[in-house]
């Protein structure tokens, strides 16, 4: 098995379990108000429901009406839900089919088209060229161990003046995780150098390889492949005070660490 059937192999069966088990990102937002949603478009929308602040900047999602989008390695029915409730025409692509039912099942539940597809975001071969207007990437880079694979095949399916959103964690605290709590604070264990770390049973399911990708490669990669950066914006939560949050707990986590999204376009 190559390295790359390696990788998407044991990701996918961590992600197949993460589904099994109901892990908050694989649970489809079936409770979405279409018009709570214009309200935090617009950007008048004063209390923001969990997840949804991610979603930023609100530029990307204020233009995505009549578009086509394509939600990449962003399966499980929350932001493809999302743009299908803004009137986009709906593509995702992502590794594991347990996601995709979710984003099966908040079309059906929305009553919105979509084309669901299983595949890699390395290898976006079966897409045509120039056939969408935005591509809306998450926090999904960590999986794979070169982002300028991803971004090559982006550049290719964006249209002239097409967007691409991405997140990223903060490359400094990749691989600080809840159980590096150590009665103050979240200890960095891992050097900066070390880009590649696997998951093991017991602690986050399934084996699976988590990879870090340093500023040079995220910024520089996407200007290789012919895109220009226009914003670059903290995720919001990172930001939130979870005042009652025990130590070791996701949200006291998110205190500590940290993300971005990147708004590039193609000329």
């Amino acid at each position: 098995m190559s390295d790359y059937d390696r990788i998407a192999a044991l990701n996918q069966r961590h992600w197949e379990w993460a589904v099994e088990t109901g892990v908050g990102c694989t649970v489809p937002w079936l409770d979405l108000d279409p018009a709570l949603l214009r309200r935090y478009v617009s950007g008048t929308l004063e209390t923001v429901p969990d997840g949804l602040d991610d979603m930023v900047p609100l530029s990307v999602l204020a233009d995505a009406g009549g578009k086509d989008v394509l939600c990449l390695a962003s399966g499980g029915g929350q932001q493809s839900a999302v743009f299908g409730l803004l009137g986009a025409r709906v593509t995702v692509l992502d590794l594991t089919e347990g996601q995709l039912d979710g984003d099966r099942t908040a079309a059906a539940h929305y009553g919105y088209d979509l084309v669901a597809i299983q595949g890699d975001m390395r290898d976006l071969s079966g897409l045509a060229d120039e056939s969408f207007d935005l591509v809306y990437q998450g926090n999904t880079m960590s999986w794979v161990p070169d982002a300028r694979q991803v971004y090559a095949g982006v550049a290719r399916v964006l249209r002239k003046g097409g967007v691409y959103r991405v997140h990223f964690p903060n490359p400094a605290t990749e691989f600080v995780d809840c159980d590096s709590w150590d009665g103050e604070g979240y200890r960095l264990t891992v050097p900066y150098g070390v880009t590649e770390q696997v998951l093991r049973p017991g602690v986050d399911g399934p084996d699976c390889i988590q990879f870090r990708h340093h500023l040079g490669e995220v910024f520089n990669g996407l200007l290789d492949v012919g895109l220009s950066i226009r914003r670059v914006q903290d995720a919001p939560h990172y930001f939130r005070e979870y005042a009652d949050a025990p130590p070791g707990s996701w949200d006291h986590w998110l205190m500590f660490v940290g993300g971005f999204a990147i708004v590039a376009t193609k000329g």
